[in-house]
């Protein structure tokens, strides 16, 4: 998990619009197994161990569905501790009746699920690090079928909710122009490319991680960015390591013509395709 611990620049929370706060609480907790750490009338806040803040669900006054093509949220990504943690929540997922995607990338063992207003979810473990293939600077990834009765072997049916390691191990977006994201995640916020498919999707991270970040035109090309409204992606935060590394960004990124607005503990920007991202130290 050293991944996502400083110096590295990680994904900390995600927040997301939805159409019902009850009924996204009810899923979050029943299904993926979270825990409500603070809860309002149109706000809720989701832990795994109890007091760091994974996921934000937000219902706003006025709630739009969204359109079948905007930027966005792809998926945001659940990281376990350990295999056998995944192994026990197939098995919960399996006693849900949940209908699951499922993919071999390599470097991890992914599960593909939506929530109930079709907002991507992706809960994975990571493969020993000692056992990624790098050429050079590039990670390799494949997206091959899962060998789920493998994985169930480890289990132990022992299934209390996310395990208190769990963290967001990535976040996956949809954006309009892949170039222009590339180049404000890059040149703008240090992000290094360590794979990349066509000229479709790009990953990114920092600290030779298969990925912080996954960027994608897949269903977003040229596509608007999404409403205010609209039940999607609101913002999501990124951890920052110290006060130069932040001041070195808000001048890249006022270079390059994005926002940077001031907020409490540090700044808020938007990526090109409206993706809103807090920048925290």
């Amino acid at each position: 998990m050293h991944f996502h611990e400083k110096p590295n620049t990680y994904v900390t929370n995600v927040e997301i619009k939805v159409s019902d706060l009850q009924r996204s609480l009810a899923f979050y907790q029943d299904v993926i197994g979270f825990n409500v750490l603070h809860e309002g009338s149109h706000k809720a806040t989701l832990t795994a161990d109890g007091h760091t803040a994974l996921l934000t669900i937000v219902q706003p006054d006025t709630v739009e569905e969204k359109l079948s093509r905007t930027t966005g949220l792809y998926h945001f990504a659940l990281l376990l501790p350990t295999r056998r943690d995944l192994a026990n929540i197939i098995t919960h997922f399996h006693e849900k009746g949940v209908y699951l995607g499922a993919s071999d990338h390599a470097v991890s063992e992914a599960l593909y699920l939506n929530d109930p207003d079709d907002n991507g979810i992706e809960v994975y473990a990571d493969r020993p690090e000692n056992e990624w293939g790098w050429h050079m600077d590039q990670v390799h990834m494949v997206t091959e079928p899962l060998n789920i009765r493998s994985i169930l072997e480890e289990g132990d049916e022992n299934w209390n909710g996310l395990p208190a390691g769990t963290v967001m191990g990535h976040i996956h977006l949809s954006v309009s122009n892949l170039a222009e994201a590339e180049q404000f995640y890059t040149k703008g916020l240090g992000y290094d490319i360590v794979a990349r498919y066509g000229s479709q999707a790009l990953f990114i991270s920092t600290g030779r991680y298969h990925h912080h970040i996954g960027l994608n035109t897949w269903h977003s090309e040229n596509a608007p960015k999404l409403g205010e409204n609209q039940v999607g992606l609101k913002t999501y935060s990124l951890r920052l390591d110290n006060e130069e590394q932040a001041s070195m960004m808000k001048a890249n990124l006022r270079a390059m013509g994005a926002p940077v607005i001031d907020i409490d503990g540090g700044f808020q920007t938007e990526d090109p395709a409206g993706n809103v991202v807090l920048l925290k130290l």
